[in-house]
């Protein structure tokens, strides 16, 4: 029986259960592991996740288009930011992204020492499902929150994956954060923009005028890549599973 474990928070990510060789999924719904779903979904090349804005310069030398986010905002010299409807609204075929952001970012480089890391969105769900029953490893989903603390809607897709991969009789959770992930995710009914409106990072966004992403973020299947990173390499799409 494979195992997952989920994480609410990069800054416990060194203190998991799951110290054995594992598959990372990383997760921010609003909006880092949706917006790099978009990305690929547009026909971006790869993305390389930094920790600094300092970083990206050096990869726009090398020819990478820089995206930049920090607090919901726009850096002003990067060409994107970090909206996955305007990442979707672009052909991007061939384009290489060097993409640093406040919380996404900081998950996905936070696991680098797992086999995988896999980045989550509701956006890829069921294609990571497929993904995650076929192969061997235990999981560990880690929610990025917002600077360090828990958020509602990582939280909530956390539940529903843990949900998906244990229905499959292929998983069980390992701790309590995981087990109550899954009763969030059962609670939460079909309208998950309504269930999630008073969450802070909703409230947030909303406030900055990214309803349309936050609708986005929320709806299931919109974008049925796996953007998958290696070591210390960039994330690229694996070969899907239908």
């Amino acid at each position: 029986m494979k195992r997952i474990e989920l994480i609410v928070s990069p800054e416990l990510y060194r203190h998991r259960t799951l110290t054995t060789p594992h598959v990372a999924v990383a997760v921010d719904i609003l909006r880092a592991t949706t917006s790099i779903c978009a990305a690929l979904q547009a026909g971006v090349e790869e993305v390389m996740p930094l920790m600094r804005i300092d970083e990206l310069e050096g990869y726009r030398r090398m020819g990478y288009q820089t995206a930049a986010e920090r607090n919901g905002h726009r850096v002003n010299d990067a060409e994107w930011g970090n909206s996955p409807t305007g990442y979707l609204s672009h052909d991007l075929h061939g384009v290489r992204i060097a993409f640093s952001s406040t919380n996404g970012t900081v998950a996905i480089l936070s696991a680098s020492d797992a086999d995988q890391v896999l980045a989550g969105a509701f956006s890829n769900i069921s294609t990571l499902c497929r993904h995650l029953i076929q192969q061997t490893s235990d999981v560990v989903v880690i929610c990025s929150g917002w600077r360090n603390d828990v958020s509602l809607e990582d939280t909530l897709f956390g539940g529903a994956l843990t949900e998906a991969l244990c229905a499959s009789g292929q998983y069980e959770a390992v701790n309590d954060a995981a087990t109550m992930a899954v009763t969030l995710w059962r609670n939460a009914g079909s309208n998950l923009f309504e269930f999630c409106r008073k969450a802070t990072h909703v409230q947030r966004l909303l406030r900055m005028g990214y309803e349309e992403d936050v609708r986005f973020a929320l709806q299931s299947d919109t974008c049925p890549v796996l953007p998958c990173r290696t070591g210390d390499g960039p994330i690229r799409p694996m070969p899907c599973t239908r």
